[in-house]
């Protein structure tokens, strides 16, 4: 049983499904047609995205920070807290990728001029440089995985898919907690 999809265009949630089905008739697997594709997508594109990063000697995580920071328009620097938030990781984490990023000359810390005790990071020039370029990388990447579809076809996936998130963020149980 191969991965691809099959000559009825089956693919391999399908495979799964019926063979749920066959073992557990009384059970309804149509959750997995959507959050079981979802899933095996994110596994299918992961490491064609990681080796993008890579290939700008960055990790997924480090990508992620520089890429808020640069996303956030000039001057290019938000608060630890500001970072950890939108990347909804600990402050702890955010610390070890920050020294490694200062390291690599991406990002440098300065006291904040409204409050000496606050810091602010900033991305430098090289790390916004490599920010850019990572990111036009990623996506002509990404949208050559999605040349399966066509842009209606994109289009509408995407709405689906914005509605499914968005009930799902609005109802803490769902998301794990507050969106």
């Amino acid at each position: 049983m191969t991965d691809e999809a099959d000559k009825t265009g089956a693919d391999h949630v399908d495979r799964l499904r019926r063979q749920w089905a066959r073992e557990l008739p009384d059970l309804d697997t149509e959750p997995m047609a959507v959050l079981g594709r979802a899933y095996r997508l994110s596994n299918l594109v992961r490491a064609g995205i990681e080796a993008t990063f890579a290939g700008f000697g960055l990790d997924r995580g480090e990508f992620d920070v520089i890429g808020t920071l640069r996303r956030s328009g000039p001057p290019y620097r938000l608060t630890p807290t500001e970072l950890y938030t939108a990347l909804m990781m600990s402050s702890g984490g955010l610390t070890h990728r920050l020294d490694r990023l200062e390291k690599a000359g991406l990002v440098r810390r300065e006291k904040s001029p409204q409050d000496g005790r606050s810091v602010l990071v900033v991305l430098t020039e090289d790390g916004a440089a490599r920010a850019e370029a990572a990111f036009r990388a990623d996506m002509e990447n990404e949208a050559a995985v999605l040349q399966a579809l066509d842009p209606q076809e994109r289009a509408a996936l995407a709405a689906l898919l914005r509605k499914l998130i968005a009930g799902i963020e609005s109802d803490p149980a769902r998301s794990g907690g507050p969106g």
